[in-house]
C-alpha cells in the first residue's frame, strides 16, 4: 500500500508540473498576441507594443514561465541592488511592492526628466525625495536606474532618454512621458501564493479569486452532500431490485435527468418555483460579499440543478456496479448458505459495489468545482466558473492560468483521494 501510494504521489506531481507547462504555453505562447484581446483591433502597433513590454511578454517565454511560476524577486534583487519585499497597502491591505533601502521601503518615479524616490512612512503615506544622484553610469556612457516603480514593477529608466508609454486606463489608452525601458512585472510566484496582477481589475489575482472559490466551494459542496448518498442509495436501490418496477423508475428518471441540458434544468425550476410559486429567488443577486450566508436561498435553485444533474450519471453507474456484483458467485454463495439477505447486502455488495462508483464521483467533484459555468450564468452566481469565462473574454491571462492551476489541484487531489479509498476498499491493494 504504501509503494502504491508513493506512486501515486509522484505521479501527481509530475502531473502538476506537465499540466502547469502546457497551460502557460496554451495561454501566453500559443494564443498570440494577447494585447489586441485587451486593447482592441484598433489600437496602433506603438500602444501594443508599449502595453506589452509593461506587462512583461517581451521577454523570453520561458523567463516568464519561471517568473510565473517561482517568482523573481529573488533574480530582480540584483539589478535593483536592494532587498524587494511585498507589504500591504494600509487603505485596501493588498500587497505592494518596495524595495528595501537602509532600513527604509522605497519606490521611485520619474518626472520631466527627474528622479524621485517615494519613501513610505509608519502611517503608510509616502515623502517625496530628489534621487537623481542615485543614476548609475554605464561603459557606454549612458545613466541608468534600476528600481521599483508605483505599479509594482521593476524598471530601468535611462536619463535623457525617457520613452513614451501608453498607459491604459478607464477612458482608453494615455500617452506619458519620461517612461521606463524595460520592465519586470514583479511577484511571489504560483508556488509561493501569487499568481500576479490581474489585468480586468488592476487587483491582485489571489485577491478576487478567492471570494469566487469560496462561492463555488459553497455551492459544489452543498451539492455534493445533497447527490452523492442520493445517487448511491437510489443506485444500490435499483440495483438490488433489477428488473422490477422500483429499477425501472429508477432507471427511466436517471436517464432523463442526465439527458437534460443544465439550462433547460435551470430555466424550468426557475419558471417553477422562482417565478410561478415565488418560492425561492429566481437569481443570485449578491448585494454584498457575504450575501450566501445573509441569504441561504439563493443556493437553493443551483443546488437542485446540480442535483439534477449529477444525480442521473451516478445512479445509473451504481446501479450497473451493484447488479453487477450481486450476479457474481460469492453473492449467491452467501445466500444460499442461509446468510440473511440484507446482511449479504449491506456487508459483501455494497463494499465491492462501490469501487467503480467511487472513482466516477472523485472525478465528478473536479466538474462540480470547475465545471458548472453553465448553472453559474443561469443563476447569476458569482463563482469559480464565471470567473474563467469573464477573464476568458478579457484576456486576462494571470487570471485564467490562476483558475485553472486551481481546478487542476482539485482533479490530482481528487485522484489521489479516490486512489487512497480504492485501496482501502480493495484488499488486494491494500496488502500488495
Amino acid at each position: 500500500m504504501a509503494r502504491f501510494i508513493f506512486r501515486s504521489v509522484i505521479s501527481t506531481i509530475v502531473t502538476m508540473f506537465l499540466v502547469s507547462l502546457a497551460l502557460f504555453l496554451l495561454v501566453e505562447v500559443g494564443s498570440g498576441d494577447i494585447t489586441v484581446k485587451i486593447l482592441g483591433v484598433f489600437a496602433t502597433p506603438e500602444q501594443r507594443a508599449s502595453y506589452r513590454a509593461q506587462l512583461g511578454l517581451d521577454q523570453p517565454w520561458y523567463i516568464r514561465y519561471l517568473d510565473w511560476l517561482v517568482g523573481n524577486d529573488w533574480r530582480v534583487r540584483s539589478r535593483i541592488g536592494h532587498p524587494l519585499v511585498a507589504v500591504p497597502n494600509p487603505q485596501t491591505k493588498e500587497l505592494e511592492w518596495w524595495a528595501q533601502v537602509d532600513g527604509q521601503l522605497v519606490r521611485w518615479e520619474m518626472r520631466e526628466g527627474h528622479l524621485f524616490a517615494l519613501v513610505r512612512q509608519p502611517d503608510g503615506s509616502v515623502l517625496e525625495q530628489p534621487a537623481d544622484d542615485q543614476w548609475q553610469q554605464t561603459p557606454e556612457g549612458k545613466e541608468i536606474f534600476w528600481g521599483v516603480n508605483t505599479k509594482n514593477s521593476a524598471v530601468k529608466w535611462v536619463r535623457g532618454e525617457g520613452e513614451e508609454v501608453y498607459v491604459l486606463t478607464s477612458a482608453g489608452m494615455r500617452k506619458e512621458g519620461d517612461g521606463p525601458q524595460q520592465y519586470i512585472p514583479l511577484r511571489k510566484g504560483l508556488l509561493r501564493g501569487d499568481p500576479g496582477t490581474s489585468l480586468q481589475t488592476g487587483r491582485p489575482v489571489s485577491v478576487t479569486l478567492f471570494p469566487r472559490v469560496r462561492n463555488t466551494a459553497i455551492l459544489a459542496g452543498m451539492a455534493f452532500v445533497v447527490v452523492m448518498p442520493l445517487a448511491l442509495i437510489l443506485g444500490i436501490i435499483a440495483g438490488i431490485n433489477e428488473g422490477r418496477l422500483v429499477d425501472r423508475a429508477i432507471s427511466v428518471s436517471s436517464l432523463a435527468l442526465t439527458a437534460t441540458p443544465e439550462f433547460v434544468t435551470g430555466v424550468f425550476l426557475i419558471l417553477i418555483f422562482g417565478i410561478w410559486l415565488k418560492i425561492v429567488p429566481a437569481v443570485s443577486v449578491f448585494l454584498s460579499d457575504r450575501a450566501i450566508f445573509e441569504n441561504p436561498q439563493l443556493l437553493i435553485l443551483p443546488i437542485l440543478t446540480l442535483t439534477a444533474v449529477e444525480l442521473g450519471y451516478i445512479v445509473r453507474m451504481t446501479r450497473a456496479s451493484m447488479v453487477e456484483v450481486m450476479n457474481a458467485p460469492y453473492i449467491r454463495t452467501a445466500i444460499l448458505k442461509g446468510l440473511p439477505y440484507w446482511q449479504v447486502v449491506l456487508r459483501h455488495a455494497v463494499r465491492n459495489a462501490l469501487m467503480a462508483p467511487i472513482t466516477v464521483i472523485m472525478l465528478h467533484v473536479n466538474w462540480l468545482v470547475g465545471g458548472i459555468v453553465v448553472v453559474e450564468a443561469v443563476f447569476g452566481f458569482p463563482g469559480l466558473g464565471s470567473y474563467i469565462f469573464d477573464s476568458a473574454i478579457f484576456g486576462d491571462f494571470n487570471a485564467i492560468e490562476a483558475a485553472a492551476m486551481l481546478l487542476v489541484s482539485i482533479a490530482v487531489f481528487t485522484r489521489l483521494v479516490g486512489d487512497l479509498l480504492y485501496t482501502f476498499l480493495n484488499p488486494r491493494i491494500r496488502y500488495s
